[in-house]
Parts: C-alpha cells; sequence; structure tokens
C-alpha cells in the first residue's frame, strides 16, 4: 500500500448539502426553513423557547438554595486510616495531621478542612488532628488508646 492509494472507507465521507441552488436540488428557495418567521432568518438561536407557552424550566418549581457560607470538608473514614497504616503510608507512632492524610493519598492535595468519620474499625493506637470529627469517630479512635484533636 502506497500514501497516494489510501482512500477512505466507501460512505464513510458524505458532503455538505448546498441549499439555495434552484428547485432541482430539492431545497431550493426557502433552503428547507419553511417561510418567514424568526427561525428562517439567521443568528436566531432561541434555547428553551416554545412558540411564547411558558417554558419548562420556568414551569417547574423552584427549589432549595446553596449556602454562601457553607463549609466544604474532605471526609476521610476511620477504616480508612486503618487500611493506610497496614500499607504503610501511614506512621501510627506519629501524629497524624492534613499533611500526612495527603501524603497517604487519603485527602486530595489542596483541601484545607479534612473530617473524620466513624465508618470502619481501627485497632492501632493514633493520635489525629483534624478539622472535624463525628462523635463516633471519637470514640472509636478513643476506645484504642488514641485521641482526636479538633480545631
Amino acid at each position: 500500500m502506497k500514501l497516494n492509494q489510501i482512500r477512505d472507507n466507501e460512505g464513510a465521507t458524505q458532503y455538505r448539502t448546498r441549499v439555495g441552488r434552484g428547485i432541482g436540488c430539492g431545497k431550493g428557495k426557502t433552503c428547507g426553513r419553511g417561510v418567514k418567521g424568526q427561525t428562517s432568518r439567521t443568528g436566531v438561536a432561541i434555547k428553551g423557547f416554545e412558540g411564547g407557552q411558558m417554558p419548562l424550566h420556568r414551569r417547574l418549581p423552584k427549589r432549595g438554595f446553596n449556602s454562601l457560607s457553607s463549609i466544604e470538608y474532605a471526609e476521610v473514614n476511620v477504616g480508612r486510616v486503618q487500611q493506610a497504616i497496614e500499607q504503610g503510608r501511614l506512621d501510627a507512632s506519629q501524629p497524624i495531621g492534613v499533611a500526612q492524610l495527603q501524603a497517604a493519598g487519603l485527602v486530595r492535595d489542596g483541601c484545607g478542612l479534612v473530617r473524620l468519620l466513624g465508618k470502619g474499625s481501627l485497632r492501632a493506637k493514633v493520635t489525629i488532628a483534624v478539622s472535624g470529627a463525628s462523635k463516633g469517630a471519637i470514640s472509636l479512635v478513643e476506645r484504642v488508646g488514641g485521641s482526636v484533636t479538633v480545631g
């Protein structure tokens, strides 16, 4: 095979329909746009316009809001911390903070606030410093002799 012999498969390409070239092409005169009116002109693209009927996005009720004062936490479960300790990504003898959680891959980089949650089990005695923690997570850590610093 040579470069000058390469062709597309049969039917892979189609020619663009040339409109407004007489009645013989089937798309002459009005070019398939109908007659008169807003949509027969160029430059008109009204998204969601339903011919004067109230559009669907305005018929549906509004619901909820996004609070400007809401605080986004990265969530880490106690079970994931135990997994990271077993895999050697975290050192249980050292205090565990946000930087250590990021280095272990439990929290994304650039995430300032971390909340500890109580899903899973913990067997290692650890000292954890996070921005927030649930009551269940604190009790799980304290049950094995560890401590949680929230602040």
